[in-house]
């Protein structure tokens, strides 16, 4: 039986902390993370993107993280589960060390959305404080 090939990813959920995952690197499983169909978004400089359902918005998936620019401007938000990974290559590959633990940091606490006149705000949550209300 082939062993199926694995990577390290920063594993992003709507209303749960970001967390560094190994997951299998098929597009089934791919898919079956995102619930859906998957589209590569890449809002960063370095080669790494986010993996995300392709249909998230359309098929009003919870919203999960804002993706902010470096003028710390909104430049978009990703709807229902997303995974962060290197894709310099023709296949999504493991995230460094060093990456891992930005990514983590970065996108640590989920966020909850609002509309103000014609803005949407994001304000970030931790779940565990949350849940023990």
């Amino acid at each position: 039986m082939k062993e199926e090939r694995k990577i390290k990813v920063v594993l992003l959920e709507p209303g749960k902390i970001a967390r560094a995952a190994e997951i299998e690197a098929s597009l089934e499983n791919m898919q079956r993370i995102v619930g859906g169909y998957i589209e590569a978004y890449y809002p960063f400089e370095e080669q790494v993107c986010i993996v995300c359902n392709d249909e998230g918005k359309i098929n009003g998936m919870a919203l999960n993280r804002a993706v902010y620019g470096d003028g710390k401007e909104m430049l978009d938000i990703i709807a229902g589960p997303a995974f962060i990974c290197d894709c310099r290559g023709e296949d999504f590959e493991s995230l460094s060390d060093e990456q891992t633990a930005r990514f983590v940091k970065q996108f640590k606490y989920p966020e909850r959305f609002f509309q103000t006149g014609d803005d949407i705000k994001a304000v970030p949550f931790n779940p565990q404080k949350d849940h023990e209300r």
